[in-house]
């Protein structure tokens, strides 16, 4: 009973977090013509219910797709639909064709926020608190606490309730995190259809795709492919095709349907990157204009073999040594390597690595906490831009000093703690004197956090250079993928010498 009063606080907490920041400004806010991503929400509104739906993804007179068009999955759109259909109860001119255009008003604003709260109560947050309390081997306390960090991470709050980014990234990371804990405790048909969900929600969960297929097919394999695994890998593709064809029903009848929403959802001649990201190619673009110097096609060959070389060393250990544990780092490091290498990557995608790392924060608090902080310094200019300070600041400390006390952080840099023990014996019989690891991330993050907050006070107190106007920005870009680099290599050293440690520990028991 204790347990569940003390995860209603948590949640209501989180509620209470998310209903403040969403009382501040948003993107676009007053800026015509193209006002700004929450226009965007609204104008997919607009359109999902005024046009016949094979015209959603098509350019015409009534659907301009130069002004914020159709360009996420079927379940996007009929999501768009459904509040469509309740701001036609409200206010018809919320949604009316044309002249809705660029609405704004404090109802209609009340209206969007709370289609992103209710979505967030009914999807993210009850599969957070599951999960929370799936955990093994923890107090009712830490379960609790390790909910109320997740709750309280501020890149998703600040994108969703801020910024109003991304097409409701609580809706496909719930989808998400519903699949993780399908897949992860056996009831692998049900997490399948969670994660086609959450795919066909927002394409951008392909950066976890590869961890359910590599978890799935280990599966199968170590069930034995003449047997149960051979029944198992049949409902798993039957569970796959059906949810597909359900979602994309009224698009497959035409085959140009299909090719035009394919086409909106990967617009690859928008570039390698947009923006300011703090990935690999945004970061080398400072000294080498790779947009300008390669050509397309080039540009697009080269991100899909650095993406691929990146992760595949986590997928084939995934497949030959499945477990929930190893599937979630891989989940980690696929994300993260998509971000960094992948193609079209915007600023926000860096919340699709943050959700597993929310997922191990209560293995690994110290380096977890870490990335979550710089996950989100990585999206200032963004947040800066819609006037998000104060939100910005106070929803970091509270997320610090949550992680600090839940989990006492700065006690828990150890080798072991850190899960680099297996690693550094290794290294140490080439090595007697490599000992010194832990003290060097514990450097190593006190840096960061000096780093972060001195660009932090620069960007919003100094003028950057009339020759350079983007410097503070691209700054912050390159400092975050210096550090999202350092945590590819930590994570995947993880996963490689995960099956080590756990021999070690067998030999110690």
């Amino acid at each position: 009973m204790e347990k569940w009063y003390l995860m209603t606080t948590v949640v209501l907490i989180g509620l209470t977090v998310r209903w403040t920041v969403s009382l501040n400004s948003y993107s676009g806010a007053g800026k015509p013509p193209m006002f700004g991503d929450y226009e965007a929400q609204r104008h997919w509104q607009e359109i999902t219910f005024n046009l016949p739906i094979k015209q959603w993804y098509f350019n015409s007179s009534d659907n301009n797709l130069l002004y914020w068009g159709l360009d996420y999955p079927p379940l996007t759109a009929y999501h768009s639909l459904l509040c469509a259909y309740v701001a036609k109860v409200i206010n018809p001119d919320w949604i009316a064709l044309h002249t809705s255009r660029g609405y704004e008003s404090q109802a209609h604003k009340l209206f969007m926020r709370a289609t992103v709260l209710i979505a967030d109560l009914l999807i993210y947050i009850p599969a957070v608190v599951l999960y929370c309390c799936c955990l093994k081997e923890m107090s009712t306390k830490k379960k609790v606490a390790n909910a109320l960090c997740i709750l309280l991470y501020p890149g998703l709050i600040l994108i969703d309730y801020g910024h109003f980014q991304d097409r409701y990234n609580s809706v496909s990371l719930g989808f998400a995190l519903w699949g993780i804990l399908g897949v992860s405790y056996h009831w692998d048909l049900l997490g399948s259809l969670a994660f086609c969900l959450a795919l066909n929600y927002k394409q951008m969960e392909l950066y976890h795709s590869l961890p359910f297929f590599c978890f799935l097919l280990g599966k199968c394999f170590k069930k034995g492919l003449k047997g149960k695994g051979l029944v198992l890998l049949i409902k798993l593709a039957c569970t796959v095709v059906a949810s597909f064809v359900l979602c994309w029903l009224p698009f497959v009848t035409e085959k140009e349907q299909a090719l035009q929403v394919l086409r909106r959802l990967f617009p690859v001649d928008r570039g390698l990157f947009e923006d300011k990201v703090a990935n690999i190619w945004c970061s080398l673009s400072v000294f080498l204009k790779i947009k300008n110097i390669l050509p397309h096609h080039t540009q697009i060959k080269i991100s899909f073999c650095f993406t691929l070389l990146s992760l595949l060393p986590a997928c084939i250990k995934l497949i030959f040594q499945p477990s929930p544990k190893g599937f979630r780092y891989t989940l980690v490091t696929c994300a993260l390597s998509f971000f960094l290498f992948s193609f079209q990557v915007h600023e926000k995608s860096i919340l699709l690595v943050s959700l597993p790392v929310c997922l191990v924060l209560n293995e690994i608090p110290f380096m977890s906490t870490w990335f979550l902080l710089v996950s989100t310094f990585s999206m200032l200019p963004l947040l800066l831009k819609d006037d998000l300070l104060m939100p910005t600041v106070v929803t970091v400390m509270a997320f610090f000093i949550a992680c600090a006390t839940s989990f006492s952080i700065f006690g828990k840099t150890s080798e072991e703690e850190l899960q680099l023990k297996s690693f550094s014996i290794s290294v140490r019989k080439y090595l007697p004197c490599f000992t010194f690891l832990p003290r060097v991330i514990q450097r190593l993050f006190l840096m960061s956090v000096i780093t972060m907050v001195l660009l932090t006070l620069m960007t919003v107190t100094l003028d950057p250079p009339q020759k350079f106007p983007d410097l503070f920005s691209v700054l912050v870009c390159f400092v975050s993928c210096l550090k999202f680099l350092f945590f590819l290599v930590y994570f995947n050293i993880i996963i490689m010498w995960d099956s080590k440690s756990r021999r070690n520990q067998k030999k110690t028991d």
